[in-house]
């Protein structure tokens, strides 16, 4: 496990748009399969991506695909694509069938198994899993990643790519990427700020058992903290 670690949150969302860019750029002839996060240090980097990056991104070779949603419709204000859209995707030339959607509007269990077989269809394999080129994640602050919540550590091992997951405090319903497909992933990277998420940080850094997110980080072959000073310093 690799810890960047960087001065203020918008510098961190930076070096992790460039981390993913010389990626893409590295491998000119080939289509880069990215899941994407939710959550309010993303959606800085999205609108980053958007304003700074928009020119030197090979949209034309990336797929993107949600790690996680909720069982919104994509007009609400807590949808995951929703905030994607608004911060980044209705603002640069990536086209519509590059962008695979989890439908938080439909049945959580029927909407999970649908976007499973999606995911298998399109993500080439490997060791009989759908492969992602970068799955990027966040951390709450109770350690969850991908909503995994604590108590739901059976989602970290499932034989499910996708899974119905419920928020423990609200009872919202969640669809969720689960670990084994994150693990498998070529390139794992986390962005984390701000002060509150220094206890994770240094759980992810320490422990295999801190919760969901240090799990993932512990098992993933390749992964990387994007962090500000402030989630760095525990």
């Amino acid at each position: 496990m690799k810890e960047n670690v960087y001065t203020t949150d918008i510098d961190s969302a930076r070096a992790l748009i460039l981390r993913i860019v010389k990626l893409t750029t590295a491998e000119p002839d080939k289509t880069f399969n990215i899941a994407l996060s939710g959550g309010n240090t993303p959606a800085l980097m999205f609108d980053l991506w958007a304003k700074e990056y928009k020119s030197s991104t090979p949209w034309e070779r990336i797929h993107l695909y949600w790690v996680d949603e909720r069982c919104v419709a994509p007009d609400d204000v807590d949808s995951n694509y929703g905030m994607t859209h608004r911060t980044l995707l209705e603002r640069v030339p990536l086209r519509a069938e590059n962008i695979f959607r989890i439908k938080g509007e439909e049945a959580p269990e029927l909407e999970a198994e649908r976007y499973s077989a999606l995911v298998k269809r399109q993500v080439p394999e490997k060791d009989g899993l759908p492969q992602f080129d970068v799955v990027l994640l966040g951390a709450g602050y109770d350690g969850h990643t991908s909503s995994i919540f604590p108590g739901q550590e059976e989602l970290l091992t499932t034989d499910k790519l996708y899974a119905v997951a419920t928020q423990p405090v609200s009872g919202q319903q969640r669809i969720a990427l689960t670990g084994r497909p994150i693990i498998n992933a070529k390139h794992v990277f986390f962005l984390i700020a701000g002060k509150s998420k220094a206890s994770v940080v240094k759980g992810i850094r320490e422990s295999e058992d801190a919760g969901p997110a240090a799990y993932v980080a512990h098992h993933t072959t390749d992964v990387e903290l994007f962090v500000d000073k402030s989630a760095a310093t525990a």
